[in-house]
C-alpha cells in the first residue's frame, strides 16, 4: 500500500463521533476482506500493518480484531496469525411469504423462534399507519429470538392489533410461530406486502440477544404483513446478525418497496 493510500484509509477514521476507533477499525476490516485484505489462504496482515495501514496503535487494531473474533468473521492461530473465518452465511429469502423456518429450510439442521417479551402498548407513528388503526389504539408487541442450530441469527420487534388478535402473544409463546398464532385466530394465509432494508451498528439490546460485540453490524428490515384480503395483520422490525444471514429479495414476488 502507498504512502497516499495509507493517508486515506487514516483519514477515514472520524473522532468524536460517537463510535469508537476500535469499531470504525473492525468495519474497515470487515470492508477491507470483501476487497482483498486477506492473502490466498485467508491470513490477514500482521497487528502491525494493519496499525499503520489505518494510522492507529496496535492495542486499537487488536480490540477490532478481538471484536471480530467474537461475531465469528475472524479466527487467530496462535503463532500463525489471524485469519478469515470460511462460514457460510446462511441465506434468508424476502419474498411474498417470509417465514423465519421455512427461510432458514435445510441450511440448519434446527431452527426455532422464541418470544422473549410482550406488552400492550398504544399503536404510534408508523405502528399505527401500517396496522390501520387510530393512533393510540392497543396493540400487542412481541420480541422474538429466532435461532439456527442454537445460534441466535436475527431479534424480532411485532405489532398486532389487540382487538383484532387477542391472546396471539400466548399463542406465540405455545407455537413459536407467527403462522400457527395467526391461523389459530382465523388467517390462515397472509402475505408480504412491503419490505424495506437498512444497515446500522448494533444497539445494546441487539448486541445482547444476539451476542454481538458491541457496534456490530446489523441489518434490518422492517415490513408489513396483510392477509388475502388486503387486510393488515403484523408490521415488524427485525435485526439480522449481518455476518451470519444474507437477505436475498425475491423482486418478482414481492408486492412492495
Amino acid at each position: 500500500m502507498t504512502g497516499k493510500e495509507q493517508q486515506a484509509m487514516a483519514a477515514g477514521l472520524q473522532r468524536g463521533v460517537g463510535v469508537a476507533l476500535w469499531r470504525q477499525i473492525a468495519d474497515g476490516i470487515r470492508a477491507g476482506i470483501a476487497g482483498g485484505l486477506a492473502d490466498e489462504t485467508g491470513r490477514l496482515p500482521p497487528e502491525a500493518e494493519l496499525a499503520e495501514r489505518f494510522g492507529v496503535n496496535r492495542h486499537t487494531v487488536r480490540a477490532a480484531i478481538a471484536a471480530l473474533a467474537h461475531e465469528g468473521v475472524l479466527a487467530s492461530q496462535q503463532g500463525r496469525g489471524t485469519y478469515v473465518r470460511r462460514q457460510k452465511r446462511l441465506v434468508y429469502p424476502i419474498g411474498e411469504r417470509t417465514r423465519f423456518t421455512a427461510g432458514i429450510g435445510e441450511q440448519a439442521r434446527n431452527t426455532r423462534s422464541a418470544m422473549i417479551g410482550t406488552a400492550k402498548e398504544p399503536a404510534t407513528g408508523w405502528i399505527a399507519a401500517a396496522l390501520g388503526v387510530e393512533m393510540g389504539g392497543t396493540v400487542i408487541r412481541i420480541e422474538s429470538l429466532g435461532k439456527a442450530d442454537g445460534v441466535p441469527v436475527s431479534r424480532s420487534t411485532s405489532w398486532f392489533d389487540a382487538n383484532r388478535f387477542d391472546g396471539i402473544a400466548e399463542l406465540f409463546s405455545t407455537t413459536g410461530s407467527v403462522t400457527a398464532a395467526l391461523a389459530k385466530l382465523g388467517v390462515a394465509d397472509y402475505r408480504r406486502v412491503s419490505t424495506s432494508i437498512e444497515a446500522r451498528h448494533a444497539e445494546e439490546t441487539d448486541t445482547r440477544e444476539l451476542q454481538l460485540a458491541p457496534g456490530a453490524i446489523v441489518i434490518v428490515t422492517r415490513a408489513v404483513n396483510c392477509d388475502l384480503s388486503g387486510r393488515p395483520v403484523q408490521c415488524s422490525v427485525t435485526r439480522f446478525a449481518a455476518d451470519r444471514v444474507e437477505l436475498v429479495v425475491e423482486t418478482a414476488a414481492l408486492g412492495g418497496g
